[in-house]
C-alpha cells in the first residue's frame, strides 16, 4: 500500500488534523495495513464522532494487541513514514568484485594488497593518504568500493554493550568494515558512514597489543576475545587469511580464548591453519523463516552446520548465537526445529557456548530496514521504547521467548553455557 493512499484516506476521515497528530496515524494505519493485507476501510472505518484520540486508541490496540493494554505511552515510537523505492537493496546475486581498490600508502606492499591485486584484475586501483573519502553515498553499494588501510586506532576494546545491559566480559578486535551479506536486520546499514569495504593490513599490530592487556573474563573461565562486530569473520578470509595469523597467536596462548564469529562457511583458512581447543568458531543460526527470508545471500542453515562440523573435527570448539530472535506467529515450532537440526548433527561435547537474544534495533535503523526492505516481515513485531532506548519487544514477550528456547538449548546441549545477549539485567537474571 501507498503512503499517499494512507495519507489520503486519513485526511478525509479527519480533515482537521495537524501534522503531527496525522503521521502518527499515518503510521500506525500503514504498518497494520502491512502487516495484515487489510484495507484501510476495515482498520479504522468512518465513525460518528471520530477524533483523533479515539482514532489513535483504535490503531494502538490493533497494531499492538499484546503490549497496549500494559505499556506507557511514551513507549510506542511513531515516526514519520518517509519511504523511498531509491533506497530499496538490491538483492540479485552477484559475487563481490571491487570496481575500485583503494590502498593506503603506507599498506602498499602489504601482503592482503598483493593478494587483492590478484584477486580482482580488472578493479581499478588507487592509492590514498587514508584522510580522502571513499565509497559510495549508497550503502547499497558498499561492495563497489574495497579500501585496505593500516588502522591506527581501534585494535582492542570492550564489547560495547548496550547501555544499562547485562555484559558478558566480551572482548573485540575489529578485523574490518562492512560485509557482503544483506541481513534485513543488520545494524550496519545504518551505523555505517564510509559505504565501502575495509580491511586492515597490519593484524600484526593489532596482535601486539594483546599480550599485557588487561580483560573482563565474565563469567568464562578464560577471557574472550573476537571479532565480527563489524563484519562477519570469516566471509573475507580467503582474501585477508587473518585465521593463517590469529590461530598459531591464540595456539600459543591457551590462557586465552578467540571466537570467529560467522554466517559464511568459508573455512578453507581455519582447516590450513589447524584447530586449537582455545579457539572457537560460532556461527549465527535463527529460524528457518529467517534465515531464508531475512539473511540474503548467506548459506543456509545445513551448510553452516555442516561447516561447523568440519571445524569440530579439525580441532575447533564450537559456538552459535541465536541473535536475533524473531518473535512471530509459529515461531517456537521454526526455532524448536533449528534447534532439533542442531542437536541432531553437531558433536555436542564440542560446543562451548550459545548465546541468545530477541531482536532489537536503534530507532534510525528501523526507517533504515523499511526503505531497504520495503516488503520485510520482521519489523511487524510489537517493537517498544526500551531501557536502553533501543526498540525491543515488550518484557513480557522476551520472557516467554527466553523461558521457552534457553531450557531447549540446556537439554539439548548441556556442556554447552547458555547465556542471554545485551538484555535488562533484571531479565537476564532469571534465566
Amino acid at each position: 500500500m501507498h503512503v499517499h493512499t494512507v495519507e489520503n484516506y486519513l485526511s478525509e476521515l479527519l480533515p482537521a488534523l495537524g501534522v503531527n497528530k496525522r503521521r502518527e496515524l499515518v503510521r500506525l494505519a500503514y504498518e497494520i495495513c502491512k502487516r495484515d493485507a487489510c484495507a484501510l476501510q476495515d482498520i479504522l472505518p468512518a465513525q460518528k464522532n471520530l477524533n483523533f484520540e479515539s482514532a489513535k486508541k483504535q490503531l494502538l490496540a490493533k497494531r499492538y494487541p499484546v503490549n497496549f493494554k500494559t505499556a506507557a505511552k511514551n513507549r510506542f515510537y511513531l515516526p514519520k513514514l518517509e519511504l523511498d523505492p531509491a533506497l530499496e537493496a538490491d538483492l540479485s546475486a552477484r559475487p563481490f568484485y571491487p570496481k575500485t581498490v583503494y590502498i593506503e600508502t603506507s599498506v602498499l606492499n602489504s601482503p592482503l594488497a598483493e593478494r587483492a591485486r590478484a584477486a580482482f584484475p580488472r578493479a581499478e586501483f588507487k592509492e590514498t593518504d587514508g584522510k580522502t573519502q571513499v565509497g559510495s553515498p549508497n550503502f547499497s553499494r558498499r561492495l563497489d568500493t574495497l579500501l585496505i588501510h593500516r588502522e591506527k586506532y581501534d585494535f582492542l576494546k570492550p564489547c560495547p554493550c548496550s547501555c544499562a545491559a547485562a555484559g558478558c566480559g566480551y572482548n573485540l578486535i575489529n578485523l574490518g568494515f562492512g560485509c557482503r551479506f544483506e541481513c534485513e536486520y543488520c545494524f550496519l546499514q545504518q551505523y555505517q558512514n564510509l559505504h565501502a569495504v575495509l580491511l586492515p593490513a597490519n593484524v600484526d599490530e593489532f596482535l601486539a597489543k594483546i599480550d599485557g592487556a588487561k580483560f573482563n573474563k565474565g563469567p568464562f573461565d578464560r577471557p574472550r576475545i573476537g571479532s565480527g562486530e563489524f563484519t562477519d569473520s570469516l566471509v573475507f578470509d580467503d582474501l585477508t587469511r587473518y585465521s593463517s595469523q590469529l590461530v598459531p597467536f591464540f595456539r600459543a596462548r591457551p590462557h586465552l580464548q578467540f571466537e570467529f564469529k560467522t554466517k559464511s562457511v568459508n573455512i578453507g583458512g581455519l582447516l590450513e591453519a589447524g584447530g586449537c581447543e582455545n579457539v572457537v568458531v560460532s556461527w549465527s543460526v535463527n529460524s528457518p523463516k529467517i534465515t531464508d527470508g531475512a539473511e540474503h545471500f548467506t548459506p543456509g542453515l545445513t551448510k553452516r552446520l555442516a561447516a561447523a562440523c568440519e571445524t569440530a573435527r579439525a580441532g575447533y570448539r564450537l559456538g552459535f548465537h541465536f541473535d536475533p530472535v524473531v518473535i512471530y506467529d509459529g515461531c517456537r515450532a521454526d526455532y524448536a526445529r533449528t534447534v532439533e537440526e542442531m542437536a541432531d548433527t553437531l558433536p555436542k561435547d564440542k560446543v562451548a557456548w550459545i548465546s541468545v537474544g530477541t531482536f532489537r534495533f536503534s530507532r534510525e535503523l528501523k526507517k533504515m530496514i523499511e526503505n531497504r526492505f520495503p516488503r520485510n516481515t520482521i519489523l511487524d513485531g510489537e517493537f517498544l521504547l526500551d531501557f536502553d532506548g533501543k526498540m525491543r519487544y515488550g518484557d513480557g514477550q522476551r520472557k516467554e521467548a527466553y523461558a521457552f528456547l534457553v531450557p531447549l538449548l540446556r537439554k539439548a546441549f548441556p556442556r554447552a553455557h547458555v547465556y542471554l545477549c545485551m538484555e535488562d539485567p533484571h531479565i537476564a537474571k532469571e534465566f
